[in-house]
């Protein structure tokens, strides 16, 4: 099942696989991974499959929009990550590369998507006229732009590995995540000041109906930017033990293999709120 030093060029992740440890971390979280986001993935896509078949995909909201975008990464990256697999026990780093690079380009995709729907929450609350004005066809055209330049941005996050290699792209990537914080951060800021200060005009039913919509945005950003932290804190963590030079080979790949543990809650927040809006988890009221 060991992979020969060959793999060591493409990179430090995939020569993790050399140590038993790392190959054992890396296994566990792509069989997780497998087993919770495949079933949430494919019940996201068949609930939009349903809407759309209904004719009632066009009112479909923009944040709903970017979850089956979001379920379509999630697939693609269950998927690779399974080629990645296979190619590690078969000992064929030609295999692992290619499923490494295909699951490497969820990231952008991931953290864009997790922008956008913090953005439509914000927009909703903070600025409703301007909201309900995108609810139009020029609406649905600017945000169709916006989701085909993620799905550009993942593509062209090859090249970005692609020039790093062998290294991976630690600059860019904090680059992106850091950036996808301070606007997630904003976002979410801005709706709490509109929260604990009600607009004019919110009197009575209208009043607590408003307030209820508003507090279900402040959650939906609030839960985004907690995992994106999470994220961004556990992986920096992760690196900075890895950089320090303080750990050996085989403790240096349990931390950098365990960092992929990270991204899970990030993965599963938006399929999750998603679900809990469509009122298909028994388990929350």
């Amino acid at each position: 099942m060991s992979v020969n030093s060959s793999s060591s060029s493409l990179n430090p992740v995939i020569h993790c696989t050399d140590s038993s440890v790392g190959l054992f971390i890396s296994t566990a979280y792509i069989t997780t991974n497998a087993v919770l986001l495949l079933p949430l993935s494919i019940l996201i896509l068949c609930l939009g499959h349903r809407r759309w078949r209904r004719r009632s995909f066009a009112t479909t909201s923009h944040s709903d929009i970017f979850t089956y975008h979001m379920a379509a990464l999630e697939l693609i990256s269950v998927f690779s990550s399974a080629v990645f697999f296979c190619g590690t026990y078969a000992g064929l780093p030609e295999v692992m590369k290619v499923g490494y690079s295909v699951v490497s380009v969820v990231f952008p995709g991931q953290v864009m998507f997790h922008i956008l729907t913090c953005v439509d929450r914000y927009l909703a609350v903070v600025h409703p006229i301007t909201y309900l004005g995108l609810k139009n066809v020029r609406g649905v055209r600017i945000r169709n732009i916006s989701i085909g330049c993620v799905w550009l941005l993942c593509f062209a996050w090859t090249g970005v590995r692609a020039l790093y290699m062998p290294e991976a792209p630690v600059i860019p990537y904090f680059c992106l995540l850091g950036f996808s914080l301070v606007v997630v951060s904003f976002c979410s800021l801005s709706v709490l000041c509109v929260l604990i200060r009600p607009g004019p005009g919110e009197v009575g039913g209208d009043r607590e109906r408003v307030d209820q919509s508003k507090r279900r945005a402040f959650h939906t950003i609030v839960a985004i930017m907690a995992v994106l932290w999470f994220w961004f804190t556990g992986v920096l963590v992760c690196l900075s033990l890895e950089i320090s030079h303080i750990l050996s080979h085989n403790g240096g790949c349990v931390v950098l293999t365990s960092s992929s543990w990270f991204t899970l809650p990030s993965s599963l927040v938006l399929p999750l709120l998603f679900l809990h809006r469509a009122g298909k988890l028994p388990c929350c009221n």
